[in-house]
C-alpha cells in the first residue's frame, strides 16, 4: 500500500525524479536507497573525484553485483537443468554471465541510455553497458536484499530477456576450442597480449595476437588480457574465408610433417 502512494509521488516530484523512473520503469520497483541506483549509473571514465582524492564509480557495486548474479544463476541452472552435470552447468552459467550477454540485456533494458560515461569511451571496445548491469544488481541486493533479486533476476529478467535455449547451443570460448583444435592436431599455439598504444588507466585496452606453429593467424583488441584474446581466437575462425581456411589448414600440415 505504501509502495503505491509513494510510487508517483517519487517519479514525478523531487529532484531524483528522473532517476525513479529510471528504476521504476527496466525493475519495477522504488528504491528505499536512490544513492545506489546513481552511483551504479557512474562508468569509471566520468568518476566523481573527492576532495581527498579518491575516486567514485560503479566498480564496488560491479563487484558485488557480479558475484550476486553468478550466485543467483547458479541456483536457478542446479535446479531448472537436473540432467547437466558439473561442467555442462559451468558452461551455461558462464554464457549467462559474459560481458556479451549481461551486455546484450543492459541494452533490451535500455539501460545504455542512463549510463553517465565520458565520451571519449570507445563504446566498441567496451561492456560499460554490462558492467553497470552488474552494478544495478548489487545495488538492488543491498537495497532490497537477496531473495528480491534472486526474484528479480530469475522471474523477470532471465524470462523476459534472456533465451537460456539458445545459449545452451552457442559458443562464446572460442579460446578454449581453439587450443583443444590446436592441441589435437598437435600444433603449437601462443597468443601474444600487451598494453595497446591507446592505453590508459581510464581507457585500459589491450591488443592481443594468436600465433600457431609461430604463424600469426589472428588478433583481437579488448578492454582486459581475457577479452583480447577471446577477441584474437573469433578473428581466426570467423574472419577468414573458407578458400583462406583451406590455405592455413594446409600451410598448418606442411609445418608439422
Amino acid at each position: 500500500m505504501l509502495d503505491f502512494i509513494l510510487r508517483p509521488l517519487k517519479r514525478n516530484f523531487g529532484q531524483d525524479k528522473e532517476y525513479y523512473k529510471i528504476i521504476d520503469d527496466m525493475f519495477g520497483i522504488i528504491p528505499h536507497n536512490i544513492e545506489l541506483y546513481k552511483l551504479a549509473l557512474i562508468h569509471k571514465s566520468a568518476s566523481l573525484v573527492l576532495e581527498d582524492g579518491r575516486s567514485i564509480n560503479n566498480e564496488r557495486l560491479e563487484f558485488l553485483g557480479d558475484a550476486v548474479i553468478e550466485s543467483v544463476t547458479s541456483d536457478y541452472l542446479f535446479i531448472e537443468y537436473p540432467e547437466y552435470d558439473e561442467g555442462a552447468l559451468t558452461q551455461l552459467r558462464s554464457k549467462i554471465v559474459s560481458r556479451q550477454s549481461l551486455n546484450a540485456l543492459a541494452i533490451e533494458l535500455g539501460l545504455d541510455r542512463a549510463v553517465i560515461s565520458n565520451g571519449g569511451v570507445n563504446i566498441s571496445q567496451k561492456h560499460i553497458y554490462g558492467d553497470a548491469f552488474e552494478a544495478m544488481m548489487g545495488a538492488v541486493y543491498l537495497d532490497q536484499g537477496y531473495e528480491f533479486v534472486n526474484r528479480l533476476l530469475i522471474n523477470n529478467l532471465y524470462v523476459n530477456y534472456l533465451n537460456v535455449d539458445n545459449l545452451t547451443h552457442s559458443e562464446t570460448d572460442f579460446k578454449s576450442r581453439l587450443i583443444e583444435w590446436c592441441q589435437k592436431n598437435h600444433h603449437t599455439i601462443e597468443f601474444q597480449t600487451a598494453h595497446d598504444k591507446g592505453y590508459s588507466s581510464i581507457h585500459p585496452v589491450f591488443y592481443a595476437k594468436v600465433l600457431i606453429d609461430n604463424m600469426e593467424v589472428g588478433h583481437g583488441s579488448g578492454d582486459s588480457k581475457k577479452i583480447a584474446e577471446q577477441q584474437a581466437a573469433y578473428s581466426v575462425s570467423h574472419s577468414l574465408s573458407d578458400e583462406e581456411c583451406a590455405d592455413l589448414l594446409d600451410r598448418l600440415d606442411k609445418l608439422s610433417q
